[in-house]
């Protein structure tokens, strides 16, 4: 190609750039934040200030496409796991199953400590450009988009680019649906879940004499009395700890630091408590509030323009709780490798990279909405065969807490380095079958 452009220029646009720089004269990333935002979360990210995961499938990611990032991380202030460990409570109760231990530390950060590493390394890259503007539309000629347009910073006329390839990166928001409708192609069927998710953050500086949490996630699932919520505690960059509680529907934090500190001396472990109370606070609670997970399928589509793809949050946002945004964005960047590698006719439809992100959407689709499903105030839609999984996927948590063996299984499926289905093999149903039924025989299950 001469020129593709990239629509957005978060993890997704970074990394679909970063890709593109191997098959493309010019890559042009038209990015409305400037470029120099190196502190704090970005104007165009409003969850920003909140807790983020990279899952360890996008670690591996991001160590494909910039190697040594992990140790450039670490130099930068990442936090290097200096013997704390990960605790998981479920419903107060102290998950004690034996997890495998990493080949290679975690990236525990903050978003904006996270994309600013990722936004150097791709801009580091000779033939990509960061353009700073407001995308604002696409060309068309005939059956492709031949150029897209973009109102610069500062300007207020559009400025015209022509190019073989356009990446829409522009996040959950995205106008692209409206691009289309507007020039005679159908918009991508949204499918949509109401989780009306509800988050407070606050960070704090981090002081082993307040507590010795590392990483800690404590959930509550609804029933028996229970109302869901999720807290979360991060060990990030600067000696800092990120701490999040969240809630669902009504049951909104706000911003008042004693409100804060109630839900999570009321509702969660005593790590929790020990933070909020003791801990010195850096700056304000901010808040954010996610109506629903939606999905985008392009795949669905009988007539898709040629010179056109879609990663990130612009195909599917997941409830963020999951943590699957970012490493989602990752992997879609290797679809993108995988497509353009496959040497396709670019003046047809980008159909085959649509087939492969539609594996990596689904497979996070269904971990996130299974789990979205219990919530009294979700009401479907369910998928076929639904109240089976439901049986099948309690059955793993339970025996999960206990059995180091179900849990790594489980972990690899949740943090994306294994498809959902790889749950499904008999070995790991009948085991969890016999830790439930036959709890006695722990002990002499083989690995």
């Amino acid at each position: 190609m001469r020129r593709a452009v990239v629509l957005g220029g978060s993890i997704a646009g970074l990394m679909a750039a970063r890709v593109l720089s191997d098959h493309a004269e010019e890559v042009l990333i038209i990015e409305r934040d400037p470029s120099e935002v190196d502190v704090g979360p970005r104007p165009g990210v409003p969850q920003g200030s909140q807790v983020h995961a990279l899952l360890p499938a996008g670690q591996a990611q991001l160590e494909r496409w910039f190697p040594g990032f992990a140790k450039e991380a670490f130099q930068a202030g990442a936090p290097l796991p200096t013997g704390g460990t990960g605790k998981v409570f479920l419903n107060g109760v102290l998950r004690t199953a034996p997890m495998s231990r990493p080949q290679v530390p975690g990236l525990i950060t903050t978003r904006p400590f996270l994309e600013a590493l990722v936004r150097k390394r791709t801009l580091a890259i000779g033939n990509i450009t960061m353009v700073p503007g407001r995308a604002d539309g696409l060309v068309f000629d005939g059956n492709r988009v031949a150029a897209t347009r973009y109102v610069p910073d500062g300007g207020t006329e559009p400025v015209t680019v022509t190019t073989d390839l356009v990446v829409d990166a522009m996040g959950r928001s995205s106008r692209l649906g409206d691009w289309l409708d507007n020039s005679g192609w159908t918009r991508p069927p949204m499918r949509r879940m109401p989780i009306k998710l509800n988050y407070a953050t606050a960070l704090y500086k981090r002081d082993e004499q307040v507590s010795d949490a590392w990483v800690a996630v404590a959930q509550t699932t609804p029933g028996d009395g229970r109302v869901a919520r999720i807290g979360g505690i991060n060990s990030v960059e600067n000696d800092q700890w990120i701490m999040l509680v969240a809630g669902y529907d009504n049951d909104r934090p706000t911003r008042d630091v004693e409100d804060f500190t109630n839900r999570c001396r009321e509702h969660f472990p005593k790590a929790f408590r020990d933070i909020a109370e003791h801990g010195q606070r850096i700056g304000d609670v901010a808040t954010y509030h996610q109506a629903d997970s939606r999905r985008r399928d392009f795949h669905e589509l009988d007539r898709l323009p040629a010179g056109l793809v879609a990663a990130g949050d612009s195909v599917a946002s997941f409830n963020p709780i999951y943590g699957q945004g970012m490493t989602s964005a990752a992997l879609h960047a290797s679809c993108l490798s995988a497509y353009l590698r496959s040497d396709p006719a670019l003046h047809e439809p980008a159909r085959a990279y649509f087939d492969r992100v539609r594996v990596i959407v689904d497979a996070a689709w269904q971990i996130s909405t299974f789990a979205d499903l219990d919530l009294p105030h979700v009401d479907g839609p369910y998928p076929r065969g639904y109240r089976l999984i439901r049986w099948f996927t309690d059955l793993l948590f339970r025996a999960s807490m206990t059995d180091g063996v179900i849990n790594d299984r489980l972990a690899r499926v949740t943090t994306m380095l294994d498809h959902p289905t790889a749950l499904a093999r008999p070995s790991t149903l009948w085991r969890a079958v016999r830790l439930r039924f036959l709890p006695w025989t722990s002990g002499s299950l083989p690995g």
